[in-house]
């Protein structure tokens, strides 16, 4: 279908608000990451040029989902999902996989880190949503027992389950959180019933307490959620350190206006003020209103997503612009969520802002997508 359509000027709106975020993130970690920089490499630019190195692989790639034609996206998506799979497992081999804090989450390619569990959220969503569309099309030929048997629940399940198993392992919870979320959604988009989406919700609501309860770091982020003040110098410090920042911020920053580079918390008390915990740098530096003014624009780039999404006739287009949209959605929620206190930490990045070269690059690929899928004129 997609090929006959004709074609329109890309989401302005979208590439608006992701240069936006692109550009202050830039700002905000170069103003933060100086003291880091120079403890650890002896030269303040140190994280800046990386990031700027990150930002620049992850707009060429950009630009490469931009330009192909969804059919390549949906024919070989698969086969990147796969790839993607085994580049999971290559992460326990010595040598090639690099264990870091006891995780094993990354590859040492030598002149940089590769996460392959980041790729894993865009070529799992082009993956899932290629995989969905015969069955979206069952539903519409009045062959309904496609989606409402164990003939779509079951292998959906049984791929779940072996992220799930893989993602454990290294381990990546949070990850996992935002891969199975994002792809319920999607399962749900594609017209399944609810008795389904219930089920998984369930399942995968007790199978998520038991990995908290099973592992004792990941109880103690929840008890320090849950009350803070009990271990403030422990697993309680860097949602008090957060908060600190936040609430010293007051309403325009501690400069009292546009002010990059006066945060206090960067000077070794806040763990992480790069990348996990930036959104409390925001706030601490340029207030309640800095803080809102990025919520806002995360908040406008969901709302584009979704109208992209909405406005696509061809299912596997909708299906997978769609669950672009929850991914970066709920990544961003996640993140500011642990900050401000009302989710437990999961230590994921902001997306287009934390510093870190994976997600930058991933999510800077999933724009791509959405913007040209946003040509097509429906």
């Amino acid at each position: 279908m997609s090929k006959s359509l004709p074609k329109k000027h890309v989401d302005y709106w979208l590439l608006a608000i992701v240069s936006i975020l692109l550009v202050w993130g830039l700002f905000t970690v170069s103003a933060t990451s100086f003291p880091l920089s120079l403890q650890n490499f002896d030269h303040p630019w140190h994280y800046v040029w990386r990031q700027l190195v990150m930002v620049g692989g992850g707009l060429l790639l950009g630009l490469l989902f931009f330009k192909l034609k969804p059919e390549w996206l949906k024919k070989y998506g698969p086969y990147l999902f796969f790839a993607n799979i085994v580049s999971l497992l290559l992460v326990f081999m010595p040598k090639i996989g690099l264990e870091l804090q006891g995780s094993h989450r990354w590859l040492n390619l030598w002149f940089f880190l590769l996460q392959p569990s980041e790729f894993l959220k865009i070529f799992f969503a082009i993956y899932l949503a290629a995989w969905l569309v015969p069955r979206v099309e069952a539903k519409k030929q009045k062959r309904k027992e496609v989606l409402e048997s164990w003939q779509t629940l079951t292998p959906f399940l049984l791929v779940i389950g072996a992220l799930f198993v893989i993602l454990i392992i290294q381990p990546d919870l949070s990850t996992l959180i935002i891969i199975a979320v994002m792809g319920v959604a999607m399962y749900f988009l594609a017209g399944t019933p609810v008795k389904h989406f219930l089920l998984l919700l369930g399942a995968g609501t007790a199978i998520l307490l038991a990995a908290i309860k099973l592992a004792p770091y990941r109880l103690a982020r929840l008890t320090a959620f849950l009350n803070p003040e009990a271990n403030p110098l422990g697993t309680g410090f860097q949602l008090k350190q957060a908060l600190i920042g936040l609430g010293s911020g007051g309403i325009a920053g501690i400069g009292g206006g546009l002010a990059f580079g006066l945060s206090k918390q960067k000077f070794g008390f806040l763990p992480h003020p790069t990348s996990d915990s930036i959104f409390a740098i925001v706030g601490e530096e340029l207030g309640f209103l800095g803080a809102v003014l990025l919520v806002i624009l995360f908040v406008i780039l969901i709302w584009r997503g979704f109208k992209i999404a909405n406005s696509l006739e061809d299912n596997f287009q909708r299906i997978l612009a769609s669950g672009i949209v929850f991914w970066i959605g709920f990544q961003a929620f996640f993140n500011i969520g642990g900050i401000i206190g009302i989710l437990p930490l999961g230590g994921v990045p902001l997306p287009f802002f934390s510093q870190g070269g994976s997600h930058i690059i991933t999510e800077l690929a999933a724009m791509g997508i959405l913007l040209n899928f946003s040509q097509t004129k429906n």
